[in-house]
């Protein structure tokens, strides 16, 4: 498969010949970086914000200003800095926060009667996933293993460290992943503006309004909410718990009311996570996968020609499991599309959150899929590396 080399290399030879002093500045480049990408995702985000693009217009301006802002350092300075890993995992914690608090007075009678209707649309994906990965592996002469990293509905941060893990074709698993991601944080949530028509910028996050209480109280609150968070999400990222940055914070967000009102020197509280923490979670997800555009080295014709064929029958398997969704349950339309779509887990759950659609069901369900994928990874590995060794023994 022809593939032009990106810029990356040059940075790892450099890295390896002064470790110490090339650490302090890739850590100084990687803050300057991400602080460029934060400055560009502002005015944009208020820019769509006031177009009324949506609940989600921040995380579309974070993709505009990591695409920007990496294209700038390749083309004008020769620097390709890899996409932020920690940046995406401080964005799901934030983005859980948010999601756990909204779920707290949620009634969760319906969503555990549908936990079976979860496991079988999550069966349904993966076991789909498989025979799309085996079809874009011949389709596209690359290996199995790689072909499933690259078509499985998972992170594009976990499927493109895996490769490298495993001594794969990194920039083709990341190159899949990003257009998955991509167009489905696009695509899903402009479907489901068109199936609620107005009511899609009720939940606009405020640009005017006040973003932050600077009340020292509600300031308390806050600085202890993200000390307890750190605490549980550092440990889960670190014994890397499947989905444990955005399923830590989220627990996170629905008992730290209920455990505050536990105490018995303390009553009646009520706290929310300003509108800030939405807004700074998702430009740290947008940016995350801005980036992994910014970082794409230049492939063939060929090759993006094969990775659209293999993200479009992604989203048509995801369209056929909302319709089973829909034969199962008495969700509505836009409640099955948002559980069964195929990745973009939190921003999904950002959709439902900013049309305040049933978001303790799409939640659930993407739990569900994040820990069935995230905790099968090693079987479907190890299956299909065998598969890759038998294939070259026969050839």
């Amino acid at each position: 498969m022809n593939q032009s080399l990106s810029l990356a290399p040059k940075l790892e030879e450099h890295t390896h010949k002064n470790p110490v002093v090339t650490k302090e500045q890739l850590f100084v480049k990687q803050l300057i970086v991400l602080a460029l990408e934060i400055l560009i995702a502002l005015p944009v985000g208020i820019a769509l914000a006031k177009f009324h693009i949506g609940g989600i217009a921040w995380i579309f301006a974070g993709i505009a200003a990591g695409t920007v802002v990496l294209q700038g350092c390749r083309v004008l300075y020769e620097y390709s800095p890899k996409p932020n890993r920690t940046a995406r995992k401080v964005g799901m914690a934030l983005v859980g926060l948010t999601v756990g608090a909204s779920n707290a007075h949620a009634n969760l009678a319906n969503v555990a009667s549908g936990i079976p209707i979860f496991i079988f649309i999550t069966l349904f994906l993966l076991l789909s996933g498989s025979c799309i990965g085996y079809i874009y592996s011949r389709v596209s002469k690359t290996n199995l293993l790689t072909a499933m990293l690259a078509t499985v509905p998972g992170g594009v941060g976990i499927m493109a460290a895996i490769a490298a893990d495993y001594n794969k074709d990194v920039s083709l698993v990341a190159l899949v992943q990003a257009i998955r991601v991509t167009s489905v944080v696009f695509l899903f949530p402009f479907i489901a503006r068109t199936l609620v028509g107005n009511s899609w910028n009720l939940q606009t996050l405020p640009v005017k309004s006040a973003l932050f209480n600077f009340d020292p109280s509600q300031l308390g609150l806050l600085l202890l909410l993200l000390l307890i968070t750190g605490l549980v999400v550092y440990p889960a990222i670190l014994f890397k718990i499947p989905a444990g940055d955005f399923f830590g914070a989220l627990l996170i967000g629905i008992g730290f009311n209920p455990l505050l009102n536990s105490l018995p020197f303390v009553s009646d509280i009520s706290f929310s996570p300003p509108p800030l923490i939405n807004l700074c979670g998702q430009m740290l997800l947008g940016i995350t996968i801005g980036e992994y555009w910014g970082d794409k080295p230049n492939f063939t014709k060929r090759t993006v020609g094969c990775a659209l064929m293999s993200v479009t029958m992604t989203l048509a398997t995801g369209a056929i499991a909302a319709i089973l969704a829909m034969q199962l349950t008495s969700w509505d339309w836009l409640t099955c599309l948002l559980v069964t779509a195929p990745g973009g887990s939190a921003e999904m759950i950002l959709v439902s959150l900013a049309l305040n659609h049933n978001v303790e069901i799409v939640t659930t369900g993407h739990l569900v899929r994040l820990i069935a994928i995230n905790s099968s990874l090693p079987l479907w590995v190890f299956l299909f590396g065998y598969l890759d060794k038998q294939v070259s023994k026969t050839a």
